[in-house]
């Protein structure tokens, strides 16, 4: 398995760089990853994030962007439910992208 360095710790990552500790998530992490990325995340990012490590505690799945689209739209408003919103924020796929930077599993779904 890869790793990671983070913060003078070696992360273990799988070969997509999803965490496979779950435990080794911290709100700084997904700030480190998503420069690594070239992003910078904002208080729209940190809501989605939010949300799912959330719904990851209620259900122990990462949902598929279908699922998170709708469950968000229930949860935040339509506004922000909705496809081109989250593309807007994690154009490197809703889903899969923003569940990396929450250290979560990649969604099911996910290729």
């Amino acid at each position: 398995m890869p790793n990671i360095e983070f913060q003078g710790k070696q992360i273990e990552v799988d070969d997509d760089g999803y965490l496979i500790n779950l435990a080794d998530w911290v709100p700084e992490l997904a700030t480190w990853m998503s420069g690594q990325d070239g992003m910078t995340l904002t208080e729209a990012h940190w809501e989605v994030i939010n949300f799912l490590r959330d719904y990851y505690q209620k259900y122990q799945i990462a949902p598929m962007i279908k699922i998170l689209v709708k469950e968000i739209a229930k949860s935040l408003g339509p506004e922000k439910g909705n496809t081109k919103y989250l593309y807007e924020l994690y154009p490197a796929g809703p889903a899969k992208q923003a569940c990396r930077y929450a250290g979560l599993p990649k969604p099911t779904g996910c290729v």
